[in-house]
């Protein structure tokens, strides 16, 4: 159990049988006509991007197990880890990656059907009102 509140807003980890499943973000929560029973609606951080609404028991939302399908699930809040801000601290991020390394990747490669000749641009509407 993760032992704080989960709150709207908050991301979770769910589990399924013990195993991380996927991460989402409570979007909402509202009662249900139930006591203690709560409309939970979850936006998925996947692709595709999508979104349900679970009702669950207000422990369930907070970390303890519950069944959906005869199956156990589990939601976990994630805090993000403290940083280190001191001067001092190693920036290890990039470490394993190397900038020339990175360029030469994103350079065209005329065997990247991704870069072939006959791509297209296409303009999206975005703006356009």
């Amino acid at each position: 159990m993760s032992g704080s509140m989960t709150f709207e807003k908050d991301i979770v980890l769910i589990y399924y049988e013990d195993t991380p499943l996927a991460f989402a973000r409570i979007e909402e929560i509202w009662e249900d006509d139930k006591p203690d029973w709560f409309h939970v609606k979850l936006l998925f951080l996947q692709l595709p991007v999508h979104s349900a609404t679970w009702i669950l028991k207000g422990a369930y939302i907070d970390g303890a197990e519950f069944t959906m399908g005869g199956k156990r699930m589990r939601l976990e809040k994630v805090i993000c880890p403290a940083e280190d801000r001191s001067d001092d601290a190693e920036d290890d991020t990039f470490d394993d990656l190397q900038m020339p390394e990175i360029e030469e990747h994103l350079a065209v490669n005329d065997a990247d059907p991704i870069m072939q000749s006959d791509a297209e641009v296409i303009q999206f509407p975005f703006g356009k009102r």
